[in-house]
């Protein structure tokens, strides 16, 4: 550890040089408004094949300071991400997707909470972008909220405890812990966050879009089985450290609500073949909860033009409901601009 950090910003990176030096010119900007020292900036390299090497390089000549760590060979995302968390030196460590990037005047903002009262976790609100960041942000964004309730702060964030980008993580309360511990669940950010948020129990969530995140730039795994099995057990494991069944509950609540049916909307939309088996896994982590029957089970189920009326229907509604009405609105006029371009 090195309290000279308030931040570690380490991005793990297999093969995609050119959002990496995206992500990297933006931190450059972002930091030149920072004072010198408050971040390090951690790149771990998973034995790519592209031009990642000469990206970095070429940041740390434009002044960068960029700790660049190359691996031998290709060790997995999970090993990579806990690679990253395990050789972070700041008081907080953020786990940035090489996609994805601090959206402008953002990041100084973010460090000066982090210099303020101690937190578990933050959450960063997120955006999703196509095609220029900026040109599609949405605009507006809520006021921080802080929870002194570990329950109360995961139903406020649902999916986004799955979203490395999101999450700022107290590396400080959790300089013993060895992440390399959570491979094989893809999900290693979700144990880290937990760990740290039922630690200190003071945790916060800042509603200013702060992150612009590439859409549909992730894949080579099975949602339903990552996202409803294996997130499912995560939870469970953690009843009895401080994590109650109702924390998980309220959670689940949150994730049915908005997060399910927008994303099996697109899967029926797209004509995913793999529905019985997604329908499955849904029905045993969910089947007894009266939300998955009426809200979420019909998309599932129902013939595809029925289920694309009600997931469209159900989508919609939740994101009204969290306060998202905003942002979906915006990217629906990005999409229609888009068309009338082509």
């Amino acid at each position: 550890m090195n309290d000279q950090y308030s931040l570690t910003i380490a991005i793990p990176t297999f093969n995609r040089a050119e959002y990496l030096e995206l992500n990297l010119r933006r931190l450059a900007e972002e930091m030149a408004t920072t004072d010198p020292g408050a971040v390090e900036v951690l790149v771990s390299d998973n034995c790519s094949t592209d031009n990642t090497q000469s990206v970095v390089e070429r940041a740390i000549a434009s002044g960068l300071p960029v700790r660049y760590v190359r691996n031998s060979e290709n060790i997995g995302s999970d090993a990579n991400i806990a690679q990253c968390f395990n050789l972070a030196k700041g008081h907080y460590v953020q786990l940035l997707g090489d996609d994805d990037v601090y959206y402008d005047g953002t990041l100084s903002p973010v460090l000066a909470v982090l210099r303020g009262e101690e937190f578990g976790a933050i959450c960063l609100r997120p955006y999703g972008y196509d095609f220029d960041y900026r040109s599609e942000y949405p605009g507006g964004g809520g006021e921080e909220q802080t929870f002194l309730d570990v329950g109360d702060f995961l139903s406020k964030i649902g999916p986004l405890v799955t979203f490395i980008s999101s999450c700022v993580i107290n590396r400080r309360v959790l300089q013993n812990v060895d992440a390399r511990q959570f491979c094989g669940t893809n999900l290693v950010q979700v144990h880290l966050l937990l760990r740290a948020a039922l630690l200190v129990r003071r945790n916060l969530f800042i509603g200013r879009y702060i992150m612009a995140c590439k859409r549909n730039n992730s894949g080579g795994y099975d949602f339903s089985e990552v996202f409803v099995e294996r997130l499912g057990k995560i939870f469970d494991s953690y009843v009895g450290t401080g994590l109650t069944q109702r924390d998980i509950d309220r959670f689940e609540h949150s994730m049915l609500l908005w997060y399910f049916p927008q994303y099996l909307l697109r899967m029926r939309l797209a004509g995913f073949k793999e529905i019985q088996a997604t329908h499955r896994r849904f029905d045993a982590r969910f089947g007894r909860k009266w939300m998955y029957q009426v809200w979420v089970a019909p998309i599932l189920s129902l013939p595809r033009p029925l289920a694309l009326l009600w997931g469209g229907a159900t989508a919609l509604i939740g994101r009204l409901l969290i306060g998202d009405g905003r942002r979906g609105l915006h990217f629906i006029l990005v999409r229609l601009r888009a068309r009338k371009r082509r």
